[in-house]
């Protein structure tokens, strides 16, 4: 009586390894907890790292793109910011500008100059916000991307619409929803 029940145990464990090993071979990978938060730290450290180190290369050139644009436009604000400010300070103090000829003819005014430097300083402001913003998202997505890569996707979760036509009556169009389930 004690190796049969010893037998009926064994037997039960088998049967759970079997499921186990089942269940296993459907799981796309093992989940990491950290692996999100390696991904934002590395995007924080070298923007476009994250996206690498989540196996997605080609959003990397895009992250750099996104980052080029306002510090270009952030210098590009800044030179003409310091061009236009230099200018109005020689002018205040009775200097000839890159705004006078020869002559003494003004081409630009000292209220030109002045509203031209608040321009200027609010687009480079606007510049290097937009360029936070953008480091920022990017930091952002890498570490989404990481935990959503972490989730089954298998084709059987999946959502797919189809239009069936009711052979009963074929006037009275009818719209529905349904959903299959299946494990």
């Amino acid at each position: 009586m004690l190796s049969f029940s010893s037998l009926t145990i064994l037997a039960q464990k088998d049967a759970a390894k079997v499921k186990i090993k089942k269940n296993a071979s459907l799981q796309q990978g093992k989940y990491e907890p950290l692996k999100p938060t390696k991904a934002a730290f590395y995007s924080a450290i070298f923007p476009g790292m994250g996206q690498i180190y989540n196996k997605k290369y080609w959003k990397a050139p895009l992250v750099w793109a996104a980052l080029a644009v306002p510090t270009y436009y952030y210098q590009l604000n800044n030179n003409e910011y310091k061009r236009f400010r230099r200018a109005y300070r020689l002018r205040r103090t009775g200097f000839q500008d890159e705004f006078t000829d020869n002559f003494g003819n003004e081409s630009v005014s000292l209220e030109t100059l002045e509203r031209a430097q608040q321009q200027l300083s609010e687009n480079r402001d606007l510049s290097l916000l937009s360029g936070v913003i953008v480091y920022v998202l990017q930091v952002l997505e890498a570490s989404v991307n990481a935990h959503l890569l972490q989730f089954n996707t298998d084709d059987n979760l999946t959502i797919r619409p189809t239009i069936v036509q009711d052979p009963i009556q074929f006037d009275a169009p009818k719209v529905g929803f349904t959903l299959k389930y299946t494990f």
